[in-house]
């Protein structure tokens, strides 16, 4: 399967940006982003563990095969993401926006497994 290339590019306001300084000087008034994923890799996980320390905040995910398996089950971290808590409220909020349309646009997300299962039937 070939993998398309693919760029986006972001304008910045350092006025409205939630990471802006208090007074920013007047001559950088915009910063252009450009963003390439031609050579990144996609995975899917449907397991994550948070950990902290007071420094950054650690994202394991990997994939758990069978999800409803009893006894011991062994998940791999295929992924270890590792950023400052700033960029994990920034995702945080990221998130929850996009979360928030998605639900607008299809419906409630439930996570509750059980009670997925419960109204399906």
């Amino acid at each position: 399967m070939a993998k398309e290339k693919s760029s986006d590019t972001l304008k910045i306001d350092p006025e409205t940006a939630p990471e802006a300084p208090a007074a920013a000087p007047a001559a950088a008034a915009q910063q252009t982003l450009t963003v390439d994923d031609a050579h990144s890799a996609a995975s899917y996980a449907n397991f994550c563990r948070v950990s902290s320390t007071p420094e950054e905040l650690i994202l394991d995910l990997g994939l758990n095969p069978n999800p409803f398996a009893q006894g011991s089950v062994t998940i791999h971290v295929g992924q270890r993401i590792i950023m400052n808590h700033f960029t994990a409220k920034r995702l945080l909020q990221a998130l929850a926006v996009t979360l928030q349309r998605h639900e607008q646009a299809f419906g409630t997300l439930e996570t509750d497994v059980m009670r997925r299962l419960r109204s399906a039937t």
